[in-house]
């Protein structure tokens, strides 16, 4: 018999567990490093057992057999199909999985299951729609580094490729390029070794100095204008009628409002739950159906 449920919002940086009895209410959350796919299966599966111990004890509760327990869980990396079925298969005995990207479980949190969009703007970034028939959408989310435009890793890539060229003597310094240098190594043999370590996690980290710059140089602002603008190709490209609300979540999403175009901003509306939440509604859905 399930007694409890999982909700989980996997991703290159982070997993958060939202834990709640089967009738909804939720109980306590935990958090741990990342659990995107593109990490490996036995990490992420790591990640979120270890995020889901963290919340039973903030619950003030003995962790309980997998056998009693039902997980929703919406991961950065499902849309490999192969490594969606891998992370299935090794299911450490939980009583029913339900397993959809993580745009997918956003878009049903900050809509609370009804009809809209959301542009999730982290290390990663992705766009989906829930029409109003139902189907979801998504635009984007093709990963890092050949998409997932405007996010912290797509940021941190032109910061660097940004410091490159001011080493090459292609650009004079500035204050940017020094402080974006610094945080790779200072010097270009650091700097190289940091390029063949580098991980998406890693460039995404380098978007703070991004932020940080974006008033006061030049390249900064133009990296934070062109998000803006890639933000409102996304938002265009799910819902063309302009009609359906669009929610922007993750940890980019506010720092990066003030350099969306004007003219998307009467279109945006603030997320009513997150893809915590979202992943709790997915898993009690399936568990209806």
């Amino acid at each position: 018999m399930i007694e409890f449920l999982l909700g989980v919002d996997g991703g290159g940086s982070g997993t958060r567990v939202r834990l709640a009895r089967t009738d909804g209410v939720e109980l306590a959350e935990g958090v741990n490093g990342p659990s995107g796919l593109m990490h490996g299966i036995s990490n992420a599966w790591h990640a979120v057992e270890e995020a889901a111990a963290m919340a039973y004890r903030a619950a003030d509760l003995a962790i309980p057999d997998r056998s009693c327990v039902a997980i929703g869980l919406g991961l950065a990396g499902v849309h490999n199909k192969q490594w969606a079925a891998e992370f299935i298969a090794a299911n450490p005995g939980y009583a029913r999985i339900a397993l959809e990207s993580d745009g997918h479980t956003t878009v049903l949190g900050a809509h609370r299951g009804q009809p809209g969009a959301i542009i999730a703007l982290g290390t990663g970034s992705v766009g989906e729609i829930k029409r109003s028939d139902g189907v979801h959408v998504e635009v984007g989310g093709w990963g890092f580094p050949a998409g997932d435009e405007a996010s912290g890793a797509w940021m941190g890539l032109r910061a660097i490729n940004h410091v490159q060229q001011v080493l090459d003597g292609r650009q004079p310094a500035d204050t940017f390029s020094g402080d974006v240098a610094q945080a790779c190594g200072g010097s270009r043999n650091a700097i190289q070794n940091w390029l063949a370590q580098a991980t998406q996690t890693n460039y995404a980290q380098l978007a703070r100095l991004v932020l940080q710059h974006g008033e006061s140089n030049p390249v900064a602002r133009a990296i934070l204008l062109e998000a803006g603008h890639q933000v409102e190709l996304m938002a265009n490209a799910l819902d063309r009628s302009g009609t359906l609300p669009i929610a922007l979540c993750g940890g980019l999403a506010a720092p990066l409002r003030p350099y969306l175009p004007q003219s998307l901003l009467p279109r945006i509306v603030a997320p009513q739950g997150d893809s915590a939440a979202g992943a709790l509604r997915l898993i009690q859905q399936r568990l209806q159906e």
